[in-house]
């Protein structure tokens, strides 16, 4: 990939904000310094889930244009547990907690960054300089920071609101993570949108602190219908421990709501491919086959080309063939095209209809997913399953 199209990946692929702006930062890719920029990440589970993924490949964006990247590991910060978005405050880990959750972690994460060769990233740990803080530092610190500001926060205000308790202790979380800037003195960091205030944290401390400027990227976020964000606390992620097959079957599960979203956010599509993903959609292509891409894409770039093969494969054999069994309607071809039959059985309305759902690719071998095309639709029918729109589905005999 081009220089130019991988900084506008960089730039505006599942971009939700640039901070201080989108000049800024662009004035510091064209200084020719090499940046160091970071995403942090809390072992409060076992497994990163596919929404870590999103920060991960914009990490990866960096590192190919040749900054040095950091994977942080939030072990400190693990045992308050981040509390945006909570309604209550989070169960505090141990420290073997800790250590037996973040043990796969750069596994996980070397599927989507490189930790070897040239120019690999780092792996640190937020408790080798929160962990030897003595209470005078941490004093020293909260002190750039006040009551005001953090009651600014959306969750502190809904609690406030609900009547539920705020611990100081949680207060404290956008200061440790604001000081992981400083003692790494970052030129920026990569976080979901809603980390903006932690990460903003860290930009304010960095500047009082070192007197230095930190970009700050915040990511869209992987969300359902409603609003939640798939990961741990919703209990519905999808594991980057899960099996392939566990994966494609999950993400067959979404809504159709999250095709687009899921191209933008958790695979390597270009802007032009996820634009010709929109226009599928809007000229009727079933769903269902935009999802089994999107899985497909997801797994193979969590696992590997065949994993998904096998995967996508392994649901066809489970699910469709129930399916087709379940629904499918059988015609006597009698040697009439493919038109004529869908027309006299009321499968289509009328030859318009019928054109308008084959140049939208919604006419397809249910068994080999190859599109029909509209000469082949005035031959006369071959023996098959045919899928027409997004859910009748014909056997031709």
């Amino acid at each position: 990939m081009e220089k130019t199209e991988l900084m506008d990946i960089l730039l505006h692929k599942g971009v939700a904000d640039i901070l201080p702006n989108k000049a800024f930062l662009e004035k510091e890719l064209a200084s020719g310094r090499k940046l160091t920029i970071y995403a942090g990440f809390d072992p409060t589970a076992p497994t990163l889930h596919i929404g870590h993924t999103i920060q991960l490949r914009k990490l990866r964006h960096f590192q190919d244009l040749g900054h040095r990247i950091i994977f942080l590991v939030g072990d400190f910060t693990a045992r308050i547990g981040d509390p945006t978005d909570k309604t209550s405050a989070r169960k505090q880990l141990t420290e073997k907690e800790i250590k037996t959750n973040l043990k796969a972690y750069k596994k996980q994460a070397g599927k989507f960054i490189r930790f070897n060769g040239s120019n690999a990233a780092q792996i640190k740990f937020n408790n080798d300089w929160l962990g030897k803080m003595k209470f005078a530092d941490v004093l020293a610190l909260a002190s750039n920071m006040t009551v005001d500001q953090m009651l600014k926060r959306d969750m502190f205000v809904r609690r406030m609101e609900e009547e539920k308790p705020i611990y100081i202790h949680e207060f404290m979380y956008p200061l440790m993570q604001g000081y992981d800037s400083v003692a790494m003195n970052v030129d920026g960091e990569v976080g979901g949108n809603d980390q903006l205030f932690n990460m903003l944290a860290g930009r304010t401390l960095l500047k009082q602190l070192k007197n230095k400027e930190k970009f700050v990227i915040t990511t869209k976020l992987l969300e359902d219908n409603n609003g939640k964000k798939m990961g741990k606390s919703e209990g519905n992620m999808v594991s980057l421990l899960d099996s392939p097959e566990q994966m494609y079957g999950k993400i067959m599960s979404w809504t159709d709501g999250l095709i687009v979203p899921g191209f933008e956010l958790c695979t390597d599509y270009t802007p032009d491919q996820i634009i010709f993903v929109k226009n599928e959609l809007e000229k009727g292509i079933n769903p269902r086959d935009l999802k089994m891409r999107l899985a497909y894409e997801i797994v193979k770039s969590c696992t590997d080309d065949k994993s998904a093969q096998r995967a996508e494969e392994a649901f066809i054999a489970t699910f469709q063939k129930k399916e087709l069994h379940e629904s499918i309607t059988e015609i006597s071809g009698n040697g009439k095209t493919l038109e004529e039959i869908l027309i006299e059985e009321n499968i289509v309305s009328s030859k318009s209809e019928l054109r308008r759902l084959i140049e939208a690719g919604a006419v397809t071998n249910f068994e080999t997913k190859e599109a029909v095309s509209i000469e082949e639709s005035k031959e006369m029918a071959k023996n098959g399953v045919y899928k027409i729109g997004k859910s009748r589905i014909i056997r031709i005999v």
